[in-house]
């Protein structure tokens, strides 16, 4: 599990997922969520600017992030 630290108040999962490493490109991110393959706190999430907020918990691909 990893942590990402944001400086403002969300960051949009899109986003996310590209800063992260959990996708190589904002438009692989915005797919694999169209997709439905992203979960943020145990629930599929199909918004691609969903605000990720502090403490939130992004699952893509076997990797999980928390938003800190």
């Amino acid at each position: 599990m990893k942590t990402f630290k944001i400086t403002g108040e969300y960051i949009e999962l899109c986003a996310l997922l590209k800063v992260a490493d959990m996708a190589s490109s904002g438009g692989e991110a915005k797919q694999h969520i169209a997709e439905g393959f992203v979960n943020v706190n145990g629930a599929v999430e199909f918004r691609k600017r969903y605000k990720a907020r502090p403490g939130d918990v992004v699952e893509f691909n076997g990797e999980i992030v928390t938003v800190e």
